[in-house]
């Protein structure tokens, strides 16, 4: 084979030809220092810094990562020292969490307001219409009423009818008496309104007096109470208690008859009439209810009433009331109700007859 290179001069010319032909071909002088420096690599020793726990020496590469990691580091402090000493005047800066929520700026901060619920009625008794006594009129007028005259012995006597039928009430359980007499004119209805405001100033308790003597009605009169109510209505049910009893004290409530009504023994008849009165004493909570009804000899409207109570109080007449009056009404109550007693007014020398004059 014939050899090409032969000298200096056809090397030279070679490696300048081969410089020009291929750009990147590599000069002789890039060569050498190739060399040089490949064979400075390969004589150091290698050492395994895994086994001996040590490293002889640290490459420029290492020494810049470890300085580049200090500065990165370095920086991320610097930045998040400036982000807390600016975020009470960042607005957009993230608040840590807690457990009540931050209120939106411009808004007012409202809480939830708790339900309500509707506030429950007064009771029955609350709700009646207070109509009170004129008690300088009935000064003026010397009303025979016991509240005005608490010092005479008649106020005494009806004082010692109240605690003695209380009493009897109170043992036997029961709230509903009728007060009527053998005759007109023996003083019934007088007997019943001082007997109820009697009752009536009694602490903690409630009376209620009702007009049922549909033949004479005198319970407004005596009061000097308006001439109004309709007791038919309220019996048959068309009118609640409300609109039909009045408060003429604290502890007393009044039904009122504005006129007299023939049909006064077909109302108190009705089975309307026997429920009506059994939700006004339940609902009212009343101690005690008095019933003022016409004359027992006279009408059969007592007879007729006398089922839906638990006891009759007789009015006798010093005067005009005899013994066969008191055995005829005895027997006609028998076997329906209960006989309380029988209270005896315009006695001669008693204190009723003083008063009564």
């Amino acid at each position: 084979m014939k050899d090409v290179m032969t000298g200096p001069e056809t090397l030279g010319s070679c490696a300048q030809k081969l410089e020009w032909d291929d750009p990147f071909a590599m000069t002789q002088q890039g060569f050498k220092r190739f060399r040089r420096r490949k064979g400075r690599d390969t004589s150091a020793p290698e050492h395994d810094s895994a086994l001996s726990g040590q490293a002889d020496s640290v490459s420029p590469t290492s020494h810049s990562s470890e300085t580049s990691a200090r500065d990165m580091a370095a920086s991320a402090v610097k930045a998040t020292s400036r982000l807390s000493q600016d975020g009470e005047h960042n607005r957009f800066a993230r608040r840590p969490k807690t457990g009540r929520r931050q209120p939106i700026e411009g808004l007012a901060e409202t809480d939830p307001q708790p339900q309500r619920l509707p506030a429950p009625l007064p009771e029955v008794w609350e709700r009646l219409h207070r109509v009170p006594l004129d008690i300088r009129g009935h000064q003026v007028a010397r009303s025979p009423l016991v509240n005005f005259f608490r010092n005479s012995p008649t106020a005494n006597a009806f004082d010692l009818l109240r605690t003695r039928l209380l009493h009897s009430l109170k043992v036997q359980g029961w709230k509903r008496v009728a007060i009527a007499a053998p005759t007109a004119g023996c003083g019934a209805t007088f007997s019943a309104v001082n007997l109820a405001l009697s009752m009536a100033r009694v602490p903690g308790t409630r009376t209620v007096l009702m007009d049922l003597n549909f033949r004479r009605p005198g319970i407004a009169a005596a009061l000097k109470l308006p001439p109004s109510g309709d007791m038919p209505g309220f019996l048959a049910g068309e009118l609640t208690l409300p609109e039909h009893l009045i408060r003429p004290a604290a502890s007393l409530a009044v039904g009122l008859t504005a006129a007299p009504d023939r049909n006064a023994a077909e109302i108190l008849h009705d089975g309307r009439c026997a429920s009506v009165i059994d939700d006004m004493v339940l609902s009212t909570g009343a101690d005690v209810a008095l019933f003022d009804l016409p004359p027992v000899l006279e009408h059969d409207d007592a007879a007729a009433f006398l089922p839906q109570v638990d006891g009759v109080l007789l009015i006798a007449d010093g005067t005009r009331t005899t013994a066969k009056h008191l055995a005829a009404c005895e027997k006609l109550i028998d076997g329906q109700t209960q006989l309380l007693g029988v209270s005896l007014n315009r006695a001669r020398g008693a204190g009723l007859l003083q008063y009564g004059q």
